[in-house]
C-alpha cells in the first residue's frame, strides 16, 4: 500500500476483535492470553465470516517469509469501501522492527512487543485518541501477573508458558533480542494456571518456553526445583491426563528430567530436542553448546529411560560455510536417531544476528537441494514410525472434528493424529483404539472400548 493512500483511521472504539498468530506455540499461547484480556475489557471475538473492529497480527520473526507475510496481511486488511479495522502488530516482528513497521505500514495503529502485550488495553485507548501507541519495552516485572485468570477452554488441550527468553545466543537466532533473557515463572503461578485450565475442561497441557527445560524455581517449601520437579507436581493435579513440553535444549536435559520420562505416567513419551546440524564445526559456528556425539548420548539415555519414546528435532540446512561433507553428517545423525517427526528449514539470515554477516553464505539452489534430500529421509523415517504403530492398542484424547460425519481426531501419546469414526463419542473423551492403518501424517483407528474422560 502506498503511504499516501492510507485508509482512514477507525472512527469508533473497537467492540470485536480477531487475533491471528504466526509461528511458534508460544505465539499461540500469547494470542489466547490477549483474547482473554480483551474479553475482560468487554470485547468479543468477531463471528466467523464477519469483519472485526480490531485485528491483531501476532507475529514471528524467525523466518524471513514470515516477516513478509505480516506486511502482506496488513495490506489485505483494507476493506472494499476504503475503510479498515484498527490494526495492531504484536509479537517478535513488533519487537524487532517497531519503527520500521510504522515507516512501512502507516495503517498500523498499535505496535506491541511480546513482553508488553499486557498493556494492550491502554494502547487501544491511545490509538483511539489518535496518539502514538507503541510499546516494545522489556520490563523486568513479569507480564503474567497483569493478565487475567484463565477462562474455560473450548478444547481439551492447552498451552502453558512456564518460562520465556533465551540465554543461549545461537548465532542464527533472534529470540534473545526479541524475547529477552531467560525468565522462569514461579512455581505457584504455574500450578495455579494449570489447575484453572483443568477446572475449565483441559485434559492435556503442553508446557512452553524457548528453552522450556531450563526452567528453575522454588517449590512451595522453598526448595529449588528443575522442570522435572515441576512435572512431577503437575502430575498430581486431578483430572489432568497428559503432560507435554516444548521446546527443549540438549544442554538442559537434566538427569532428573530424563528419569521423569520413565517414571511419570502422565508425561507423554514424546521429546522434541533440536540438534540443528550433525556436524561439530557447524554446531560450534552456530554457538550450540553440544556436539553430535553428546547429543546422541542424551538420546541414548532418554531411550533407556523410556524405550518407546518418539523423538522430534529441528534442522537448519545451508548454514554459512556448510560444505557437502558437513551436510552429509546431518543425514548421518538423522539415520542414527530415526526421528518420528522433524522440522527442517533452509538457513534464513536474520538482521542483527552474527551469522547474517558470516562469510560463505550458501546459494539458494544448494540449500533447496539439501533440504529436499533431508526432508525425504525424515519423511521415510516418519512413515516407518507410523507404520510400526499398526496393530497397537492405545489411548487417544479426542481433540477436534474430522472432515467426515461422525469422524473425530485425537492424538496418541506419541503425538500422532488418529482419525476415528465414533458418533457416540465427544471432543475431550479419552478412548482406547486399535490402530488399523497409517499414512505419512496420520493414522486411522477403531475404538476398542470407551474409557472415562
Amino acid at each position: 500500500m502506498n503511504r499516501n493512500d492510507t485508509p482512514p483511521k477507525p472512527d469508533k472504539a473497537p467492540a470485536t476483535f480477531h487475533v491471528k498468530s504466526f509461528g511458534c506455540q508460544m505465539n499461540v499461547y500469547d494470542g489466547e492470553r490477549m483474547a482473554e484480556m480483551l474479553g475482560e475489557r468487554g470485547m468479543t471475538p468477531a463471528a466467523e465470516g464477519t469483519e472485526a473492529d480490531l485485528v491483531i497480527l501476532n507475529t514471528c520473526h524467525i523466518r524471513e517469509k514470515a516477516v513478509d507475510k505480516v506486511y502482506s496481511d496488513i495490506g489485505r486488511l483494507r476493506r472494499e469501501d476504503g475503510t479498515r479495522p484498527m490494526i495492531a502488530v504484536a509479537g517478535c516482528v513488533a519487537q524487532a522492527e517497531g519503527s520500521e513497521i510504522s515507516r512501512r505500514a502507516k495503517s498500523v495503529d498499535i505496535v506491541v512487543g511480546p513482553q508488553a502485550y499486557h498493556r494492550l488495553p491502554d494502547l487501544i485507548d491511545k490509538a483511539g485518541r489518535g496518539e502514538e501507541a507503541v510499546d516494545t519495552d522489556m520490563p523486568l516485572a513479569s507480564k503474567f501477573g497483569a493478565l487475567p485468570a484463565r477462562t474455560k477452554q473450548a478444547r481439551p488441550t492447552a498451552f502453558l508458558t512456564i518460562m520465556e527468553g533465551c540465554d543461549k545466543f545461537c548465532t542464527y537466532c533472534v529470540v534473545p533480542y526479541t524475547r529477552g533473557a531467560e525468565i522462569s515463572r514461579s512455581w505457584d503461578a504455574i500450578l495455579d494456571e494449570a489447575k484453572a485450565l483443568v477446572e475449565g475442561g483441559v485434559r492435556e497441557i503442553t508446557l512452553l518456553g524457548q528453552n522450556v527445560n531450563a526452567w528453575t524455581g522454588e517449590d512451595g517449601k522453598g526448595r529449588m526445583q528443575g522442570m522435572d520437579g515441576l512435572v512431577r507436581e503437575l502430575a498430581k493435579v486431578n483430572d489432568l491426563k497428559r503432560i507435554r513440553y516444548t521446546t527443549s535444549h540438549p544442554n538442559d536435559m537434566s538427569d532428573g528430567l530424563i528419569a521423569a520420562h520413565g517414571e511419570v505416567e502422565k508425561l507423554m513419551p514424546f521429546l522434541h530436542l533440536p540438534v540443528q546440524s550433525g556436524n561439530d564445526r557447524i554446531l560450534k559456528a552456530m554457538n550450540r553448546s553440544h556436539s553430535a556425539d553428546s547429543y546422541l548420548r542424551i538420546i541414548e539415555r532418554v531411550r533407556e529411560a523410556r524405550p518407546d519414546i518418539a523423538l522430534s528435532g529441528d534442522f537448519i540446512v545451508g548454514f554459512p560455510g556448510e560444505t557437502d561433507a558437513e551436510f552429509e553428517d546431518t543425514l548421518k545423525i538423522v539415520e542414527q536417531v530415526r526421528y518420528a517427526q522433524c522440522y527442517s528449514f533452509k538457513y534464513s539470515p536474520r538482521p542483527g544476528t552474527p551469522a547474517a554477516d558470516m562469510d560463505g553464505q550458501i546459494p539458494a539452489e544448494v540449500m533447496d537441494e539439501r533440504l529436499a534430500r533431508l526432508q525425504a529421509l525424515i519423511n521415510q523415517h516418519q512413515v516407518a514410525f507410523n507404520t510400526a504403530t499398526i496393530g497397537r492398542r492405545t489411548d487417544i484424547l479426542l481433540e477436534r472434528k474430522g472432515r467426515h460425519p461422525g469422524q473425530l481426531i485425537g492424538k496418541t501419546p506419541w503425538l500422532q493424529s488418529v482419525h476415528v469414526t465414533a458418533p457416540d463419542l465427544a471432543i475431550g473423551d479419552m478412548v482406547e483404539v486399535d490402530i488399523v492403518s497409517a499414512g505419512p501424517n496420520s493414522l486411522a483407528g477403531e475404538p476398542s472400548r470407551r474409557k472415562a474422560a
